[in-house]
């Protein structure tokens, strides 16, 4: 579904993605980790098209990103970025409604109701549906820009630190759900700073360096004690529960 093919982008002079290669297939969760500044949501955005590189290419569908019209690319990926702003005080369901534009006057505005309820469900937020977007707490609007997202029904989900706000409760849901898209056959790509968030739901995780693909594998390959130590220059303990690595860093008293 999406093909990063030697992709550099340069922001302020600066390489802050390196020739990254890497290939997203349907079905997916790809989880992108590293430390601050290690290019993750640049990344993310060139993935996305929002973003042209300086150098290489992405695919999607097999097309360039650059090459697909945008409203036909509304259609095929979503993106959540870490920006949850809204302009004006629009309601929630209003908000949600939203991401359903890319579908105006199109067989697929038949579903609009459906794609609309699923998704206020989906993200927990239905008893905000009357509420201003612009008088709910943080995590409340992450929770209603994750439903506009959802709602509108693509075969590619790209999610950028959806957990950063939330809750613990509300963490493990976003990344249930992500795990229910790549169940009915969608690519999720998502950003995580929590790498054992990462390491219980990802089935690879690419990690970044300096703007460079470290490493790229399940998370039991990529998320070891010496790969991660190094990375994010800090003693970590891995324990691997079921197959799924639990990344613990190493406090002294």
């Amino acid at each position: 579904m999406i093909r990063a093919e030697a992709v550099t982008v340069s922001l302020g002079g600066r390489a802050v993605v390196r020739e990254v290669d890497l290939r997203v297939e349907s079905g997916e969760l790809l989880a992108l980790v590293g430390p601050n500044g290690a290019g993750k949501s640049t990344l993310l955005s060139a993935l996305s098209g929002e973003r042209v590189p300086d150098a290489g290419r992405v695919l999607v569908e097999g097309r360039p990103v650059d090459a697909i019209d945008p409203l036909e690319l509304a259609r095929i990926r979503s993106v959540l970025t870490q920006d949850n702003a809204v302009s004006f005080p629009f309601r929630v369901a209003e908000v949600v409604e939203m991401g359903r534009s890319p579908w105006a006057r199109t067989p697929g505005r038949d579903r609009d109701e459906q794609a609309i309820r699923s998704a206020l469900e989906r993200a927990d937020v239905v008893h905000l549906a009357d509420r201003r977007f612009t008088e709910l707490s943080g995590g409340e609007r992450a929770r209603v820009s994750l439903a506009r997202v959802l709602a509108q029904d693509t075969p590619i989900v790209l999610l950028d630190e959806p957990t950063a706000a939330l809750d613990l409760r509300h963490q493990e849901d976003v990344l249930r759900i992500a795990r229910e898209l790549v169940g009915e056959g969608r690519t999720v790509v998502v950003v995580l700073h929590d790498l054992s968030l990462a390491g219980a739901y990802a089935d690879r995780v690419a990690l970044l360096d300096d703007g460079a693909l470290r490493a790229l594998g399940t998370p039991v390959e990529v998320l070891t004690e010496p790969l991660v130590s190094a990375v994010y220059r800090l003693p970590v303990e891995v324990l691997v529960r079921d197959s799924r690595p639990l990344v613990i860093p190493r406090r002294h008293p």
